[in-house]
């Protein structure tokens, strides 16, 4: 009886040690999702730690095509038809490989998101390859480090950062035919977006003149809206009619003073200002 009690301890004892103790992941895994053009960007990879050791050409050699960080491949999903590295890509989730040199990396879109590092990678699964510049740092990075930076309306860059090497990947989606197809077609129906339309043509250069009959048309709906009333100020001074810009400022500061948003009143003040 003395034996069976000896072996149930050494059998629960193992079975305890057998579940493991957790601890930190020496690479921990770090998803990032940004809001981008008409949808967004997530990249999903494994942060390895430089402790001391040279990275560049020695832990990551030099002129081998790399998993660009740790565990499983960098994986990045686009939301839209974007064009990455000035190739086009479309809507999906991808690896991103990458072979690095002391002067310039040759980034690699794959279809192999799912892949567990360079296990199954495949140059036929390739859907783009393009090189970019490194740049030196002036400070250390110790982690493996993906950013989302330079941040637009319709371009970004993937920016990878190790030890004291940087490299930029160019973003770039098409935004502007959506979004005049959405314009065009919302202009068809009774009930018209002016506003929007009227913003989206004054802040990217578009036809002026069609801009202010959509900002008139915004006001006509909206009488009493003094940010409708500063649109239409912004565009007027852009169409180079000071004296109406002027104008319509005064009568959106005094609409803002009513509603007591101080913030319209401002701008409005410094909008006149630059008359």
């Amino acid at each position: 009886m003395k034996k069976v009690v000896v072996l149930l301890f050494v059998l629960l004892s193992a079975g305890a040690f057998a579940q493991g103790i957790k601890t930190p992941a020496p690479s921990p895994t770090q998803t990032l999702k940004q809001d981008f053009a008409l949808s967004s960007i997530e990249i999903t990879y494994s942060r390895p730690v430089a402790k001391g050791r040279k990275i560049f050409g020695d832990l990551v050699p030099f002129g081998k095509i790399w998993r660009t960080g740790a565990n499983a491949a960098t994986k990045v999903t686009f939301g839209e038809d974007v064009k990455v590295g000035g190739m086009p890509v479309k809507a999906g989730s991808y690896a991103i490989y990458s072979v690095p040199t002391a002067g310039a990396w040759e980034i690699i879109i794959n279809k192999g998101a799912n892949n567990s590092g360079l296990t199954g990678y495949k140059t036929e699964d390739d859907v783009a390859r393009f090189k970019v510049e490194s740049m030196q740092l002036p400070m250390m990075i110790e982690n493996f480090t993906i950013i989302l930076g330079n941040l637009t309306a319709s371009s970004a860059d993937i920016q990878i950062l190790w030890e004291n090497t940087a490299v930029q990947i160019p973003v770039v989606a098409d935004i502007d035919t959506k979004i005049m197809a959405q314009i065009s077609s919302a202009m068809a129906v009774d009930s018209r977006p002016y506003f929007q339309a009227a913003s989206y043509y004054f802040d990217n250069g578009k036809d002026i003149a069609k801009a202010l009959e959509w900002a008139n048309k915004a006001v006509e709906a909206q009488p009493t809206a003094f940010w409708v009333m500063h649109l239409k100020a912004k565009i007027q001074a852009k169409a180079g009619d000071k004296t109406g810009a002027k104008a319509t400022a005064m009568k959106s500061i005094e609409l803002a003073k009513e509603a007591k948003n101080d913030d319209y009143v401002v701008l409005n003040q410094k909008l006149i200002a630059t008359l």
